[in-house]
């Protein structure tokens, strides 16, 4: 199956299915002499694991990771990493009911369409579950641009018609609600209105913000992998993402450039700016300022209300779809952008070592 890497120096390789034996990751480009351990990569995954929540599908997995190369005495050994979660808790049987049915707003029909055939367990390799291996792949890339100063938060700014307001915005709630939102107040009504969805036998979508903070000026390349082309590629690689905007976004639609465009200062013999509407992101590069983007996400399609389908054989039918699902996709999906996010930076900063020559004489001692 070709499309299952990303990445041109830290480039990652996803492989797996949701009820196959396990799902992994096979890293290459990772510099040598990270501090690396299977710690510093469970911490990411308990993040999207299943069973956390009633918001969450009971799916009972501990998606414990195993390191099965690439790491010698708890270093990187420059060579690829390769890494494992086994499945535990499949139920196929669950899935058998829509063996021949298309179920609405899945890859169903368009996976069937390509390959003549499909894994109907629960998706197969489709499923939200080969995110873990994303996971897992970012959690190692974070780590080494938490050595470089770099910092990558995410968080669930909005889930159906609620958001939080920017006025009570505090990173560390979220952590202390089920949703990831950080803010105590918008996170009880949103819980409210999934409580609500649950009864209607329905599910609800939302967004997901990420700040990425410490990225230098010059980081990305001017035409086809601009930073901010690169972010809404892997973002948009994430099953459930329907939408990707940066900085202002579609609302820059609705500005002038008087408003829309950044001034720039000098502070400290650096360059600044006055606002942030560009998101971190001038003409694909990196701007120096903190970067912005959101990600849109659809409500989960596994619902327990009776749809209108159609057979692969072509007979109408209605289908009511059974089993563990999320009633809402985004708080998982959290760390899921949080980390694509960190695989695509740390990409673009390895690739622009060689951007100057001035840089590589340095380097090389010239």
């Amino acid at each position: 199956m070709a499309g299952s890497s990303f990445g041109t120096v830290f480039r990652i390789t996803t492989w797996g299915e949701t009820h196959g034996r396990g799902v992994g990751v096979i890293i290459d480009g990772c510099p040598a002499g990270l501090a690396l351990c299977e710690e510093d990569i469970q911490k990411y995954l308990d993040r999207r694991k299943p069973g956390q929540s009633r918001f969450t599908t009971k799916r009972n997995e501990s998606d414990t990771v195993e390191i099965l190369s690439g790491v010698f005495e708890g270093r990187t050994t420059g060579t690829p990493i390769s890494l494992m979660v086994r499945n535990k808790d499949q139920r196929s049987r669950d899935y058998s009911a829509i063996a021949e049915v298309f179920r609405p707003g899945h890859a169903d029909y368009t996976f069937d369409a390509k390959y003549g055939f499909r894994d109907y367990r629960g998706g197969g390799r489709s499923s939200g579950r080969e995110t873990l291996a994303r996971v897992a792949a970012g959690a190692v890339a974070a780590k080494v641009l938490k050595e470089l100063g770099i910092s990558l938060n995410a968080y669930t700014r909005s889930i159906g018609p609620v958001s939080i307001d920017p006025a009570r915005f505090d990173l560390a709630l979220r952590e202390e609600n089920a949703l990831y939102m950080p803010d105590a107040e918008a996170a009880r009504a949103a819980e409210h209105f999934l409580e609500k969805k649950m009864k209607e036998q329905d599910s609800a979508g939302g967004v997901v913000e990420c700040r990425i903070t410490g990225m230098p000026a010059g980081i990305g390349e001017p035409v086809f992998d601009k930073l901010s082309a690169n972010l809404g590629k892997a973002v948009l690689s994430i099953g459930a993402v329907k939408g990707f905007e940066i900085g202002d976004g579609f609302a820059a639609a609705d500005l002038a450039g008087s408003e829309n465009n950044d001034p720039f200062y000098m502070k400290d013999g650096q360059v600044r700016k006055g606002s942030n509407h560009s998101g971190g992101v001038l003409g694909g590069m990196s701007d120096g300022a903190e970067i912005i983007f959101r990600a849109a996400f659809k409500p989960t399609p596994s619902i327990a209300r009776q749809q209108d389908t159609v057979t692969r054989s072509g007979e109408e039918t209605a289908i009511e779809i059974h089993g563990r699902h999320d009633p809402v996709i985004v708080p998982r999906a959290v760390v899921v952008v949080e980390t694509m996010a960190a695989a695509t930076v740390l990409d673009l900063l390895l690739v622009n070592m060689g951007s100057r020559m001035d840089r590589v004489k340095d380097f090389y001692g010239a």
